[in-house]
């Protein structure tokens, strides 16, 4: 009997464990013998292709973003695994691109928005679980990144709002290590009623 792949995506602002918490989930699973493929580095990947990003987002660098996170997600279920792990859920660069808008004081036009938000929205029911990481202020932010906190808190806002907005079922995690284990706990019981094992 072949099952459907599990599908479990990410999102939230940046430096908020997301990688990290998916890289946890990614060993417990494949403790339990299941196989597993991670999508990432979207942003780097842009970047790459000099798309502009973080508080630099434009509407063309978030359709490329989100159209290329579709791609990497169904490329991933090709590939015949278990479980796709998306590092950041297509709904994150919308949170970045509005943030963006708000953080250079501009108004983004309203269809182009709306095309977006539609575009994300034909895959988010193809998660069977999502988990938004919530920033914490208090945590120390990797030195090594040029992070603007003004930049960050916004996109922070503007991805819990979405998911209100658009009642999408998600899992809150905070940087509390409870929460951190309830949403690695979350996944494992997701795959072993969803997975034979």
């Amino acid at each position: 009997m072949t099952c459907k792949p599990v599908r479990i995506g990410v999102l939230g602002t940046h430096s908020t464990g997301k990688t990290t918490l998916l890289k946890r989930i990614q060993t417990a699973l494949a403790d339990r013998g299941l196989t597993v493929d991670r999508t990432g580095q979207l942003a780097r990947r842009a970047a790459r292709m000099g798309l502009p990003k973080m508080q630099h987002h434009t509407i063309t660098s978030t359709e490329w973003i989100i159209a290329q996170g579709i791609a990497d997600e169904l490329a991933a279920l090709a590939r015949g695994n278990d479980v796709v792990l998306a590092d950041r859920a297509v709904f994150d660069a919308l949170a970045y691109l509005r943030a963006a808008a708000q953080h250079r004081g501009e108004l983004l036009h309203g269809l182009e928005l709306e095309r977006l938000r539609l575009l994300a929205a034909t895959q988010t029911p193809q998660y069977d679980l999502l988990l938004a990481t919530v920033l914490d202020p208090d945590m120390p932010v990797d030195t090594g990144h040029d992070y603007d906190p003004r930049y960050r808190r916004l996109v922070d806002r503007h991805v819990h709002d979405l998911l209100a907005e658009d009642a999408i079922a998600h899992q809150r995690v905070t940087s509390d290590p409870t929460s951190q284990d309830r949403a690695v706990e979350l996944a494992l019981q997701l795959c072993h009623k969803e997975l034979p094992v």
